[in-house]
């Protein structure tokens, strides 16, 4: 498998992938099999989408390293930028359909409406990680800066799930977030475990240290 993702076919094949959710999404709206509200679902659509690729990001680093597919790691910038062209098509989808690209009502509706607001607070999150994807970012900023910045990725996906449930609460239909939220929770308690794993390991060494000097 890791030779696969290593393969130079790989990563445009991925691009190609990512683009399906839209490819499908514009195909039910173009043959009318968008429900009685397109707009709606495709507001709905796109923040799903956002979503799931939010899970499939924070899902790169564990599958990576429990199947010791080393080359996950070139795909997670590509699917990262995906995460935030998901979250614009969603941004844009209730800019025009809801509030017709009206600046003051928008900025209105986000004060008024508290999971507005915190789907907009993820939006304003990402766009500094999209906007230093890319190695002359890593560089200008340096690795251990860079790599404080992205883990801005987690309170992303709280304020995610966070959004999702409240949009969900006045329909009373909470299994979609429920099933969200789990998946998050599982990715990040397995950062936690390695994060303390990796703390005692070190613990560990320089207590042996002390006790050969």
């Amino acid at each position: 498998m890791n030779k696969l993702l290593l393969h130079k076919a790989a990563k445009p094949l991925l691009f190609l992938l990512c683009l399906l959710p839209i490819l499908w999404l514009v195909l039910r709206v173009a043959t009318g099999n968008a429900g009685a509200n397109p707009q709606e679902y495709v507001i709905r659509a796109t923040g799903d989408w956002t979503l799931r690729f939010v899970c499939i990001v924070l899902a790169v680093t564990p599958l990576r390293t429990l199947a010791n597919w080393p080359g996950l790691a070139r795909m997670r910038r590509m699917l990262g930028l995906y995460v935030y062209f998901y979250v614009v098509l969603h941004l844009l989808s209730y800019s025009w359909f809801d509030m017709g690209l009206d600046v003051a009502d928008i900025a209105k509706d986000i004060a008024k409406r508290p999971f507005i607001l915190v789907g907009f607070a993820a939006f304003v999150l990402l766009t500094p990680l999209a906007a230093t994807s890319f190695n002359k970012a890593i560089k200008f900023m340096g690795a251990k800066r860079w790599q404080a910045l992205h883990k801005a990725v987690y309170a992303i996906a709280g304020l995610g799930i966070l959004h999702f449930f409240w949009m969900r609460a006045g329909k009373n239909n909470f299994a979609e977030v429920f099933v969200y939220a789990a998946i998050i929770a599982v990715l990040l308690g397995w950062r936690v475990r390695e994060y303390l794993r990796k703390k005692r390991l070190v613990v560990g060494k320089m207590a042996s240290v002390q006790l050969q000097k």
